[in-house]
């Protein structure tokens, strides 16, 4: 068995579209790149507007460039186009980038979703694969985790968090949650999620809870209580019964993987390390980026079927 792909001819016309510098600097940039409305604190009005800011950073991302490359990148883009505007400095995109807020593009869906929770490492600095390999890790290596919902349907991502390595994966469920307005039909997530906070947070979102319990797992709720019976016993006692296996296949379990298919995709596109050195300008980075990625997949994204080879 392999796959093939059934929209070639649209999938590769969106890949293409993807390299478009019309695509990421469309009009609606251009006309919103000076802030006109005066600042109500003290101080300097701003010059550029966050739109600015955000398309900046965005083309940064895209072409893989430094902050100097970017700014001689888009002033003579702007020459060749005859647009006279100015460009952001480099320096002002990094002091202003960590307060900018980023929303996801997303499509509006109809009907309930099903959406799939995992996370990622990015590096912040650090050595690479073969020096960690030869030498093992040193001190100074540090990552920061990118915790993300995606919808299982589409592949868009549909919330993201950013955190540092420490933070369990867990701790920001209920954050990923609280960012998705659309009605979830089912939450899929490895054991990591398997806290009581967890599921509380789905039974408020009357969601179903695909998250296998640890091996050594005991009933919360036995059949004498007279609480309705608790959704991680359910998937408990099914488990007993019939087997993980079984159970995942039924659950619909395996779909969680199209989150780390996400996390491949990202990487893939965007590489593996952030370049901001403070938190908040690492965070809308990674941010950014996620958004990028969702409009890439809104315009490209192969559909693909088994076939006997």
């Amino acid at each position: 068995m392999s796959y093939q792909i059934r929209n070639w001819s649209e999938y590769n016309a969106g890949l293409k579209q993807r390299g478009s510098v019309t695509f990421w600097l469309e009009q609606s940039a251009i006309v919103h790149w000076l802030e006109t409305t005066p600042r109500q604190k003290r101080g300097a009005s701003l010059t550029y507007s966050d739109t600015a800011i955000s398309t900046f950073e965005t083309v940064k991302c895209i072409y893989g460039l430094a902050g100097r490359q970017t700014e001689g990148f888009l002033n003579s883009l702007f020459e060749l186009m005859g647009i006279e505007l100015p460009v952001c400095d480099h320096s002002t995109v990094s002091r202003r980038k960590g307060q900018l807020s980023i929303s996801l593009p997303v499509i509006p869906k109809q009907g309930a979703i099903h959406v799939v929770i995992d996370s990622t490492g990015v590096k912040v600095y650090g050595e690479g694969e073969w020096k960690t390999r030869q030498h093992g890790v040193s001190k100074r290596r540090t990552w920061r985790k990118l915790h993300l919902s995606v919808d299982e349907s589409t592949g868009e991502i549909l919330t993201g968090v950013v955190t540092t390595n420490d933070v369990q994966d867990g701790e920001v469920f209920e954050d990923l949650l609280e960012g998705i307005d659309d009605e979830i039909e089912q939450v899929s997530a490895d054991g990591a999620y398997d806290q009581s906070h967890c599921y509380d947070a789905l039974m408020e979102r009357n969601a179903t809870a695909a998250i296998p319990p640890r091996k050594n797992a005991k009933i919360w709720q036995h059949g004498n209580c007279n609480a309705p019976p608790h959704p991680r016993d359910q998937n408990l006692r099914a488990i007993r019964k019939q087997g993980r296996k079984r159970w995942k296949k039924q659950a619909h379990y395996h779909r969680r993987s199209l989150a780390e298919t996400t996390m491949f995709r990202f990487k893939t596109i965007f590489g593996r390390q952030v370049r901001s050195r403070n938190f908040d300008n690492q965070a809308t980075e990674l941010l950014l980026q996620c958004a990028a990625l969702n409009r890439m997949i809104q315009i490209a994204k192969p559909e693909t079927v088994w076939v006997e080879a």
